[in-house]
């Protein structure tokens, strides 16, 4: 069963809106492109930039993966696992939640900030949380209509 060709746009989308995110920052960070925002914008500091660099990628390697499964129709990505489906939903549910609260914190102690300021990690957190979110509605979804396409 192929997945659903929506689905596989939605993905390689997101995959490319965090794809741009990383390489904005890249440019910033190591060629001082100044027509992007600043790097205070663009990192939290909660990771070294020299940590977050390679865990970004490795996250792109991932979701490349994820993406191509799903654009072939085939791969370990794409096969149904409800159950799993079901963990990852609520992972996502719970990534998305807890970076709406970050963004209501930063907020908060930030209201100079409204309403974009320092929001670039959060937003694309958001992006990944998605991808996770609609990956794992696939695979929850196969418990429920196993053999019918979303």
């Amino acid at each position: 069963m192929n997945p659903p060709r929506r689905l596989v746009w939605l993905l390689w989308m997101l995959l490319f809106a965090f794809c741009c995110r990383v390489l904005g920052q890249a440019l910033v960070a190591f060629f001082d492109v100044t027509w992007l925002p600043p790097m205070e914008e663009w990192y939290s500091g909660l990771m070294a930039y020299p940590l977050l660099l390679p865990t970004q990628l490795l996250i792109i390697a991932i979701y490349t993966k994820v993406c191509w499964d799903f654009t072939r129709g085939d791969g370990y990505f794409v096969q149904a696992r409800p159950m799993f489906g079901r963990a990852v939903l609520w992972f996502g549910y719970g990534y998305l939640a807890a970076m709406v609260l970050r963004y209501i914190i930063h907020m908060s102690f930030n209201p100079e900030a409204r309403w974009f300021g320092g929001t670039i990690p959060i937003f694309f957190h958001w992006v990944l949380a998605s991808f996770i979110i609609a990956f794992g509605r696939y695979h929850r979804d196969r418990l429920t209509h196993p053999s019918q396409p979303l």
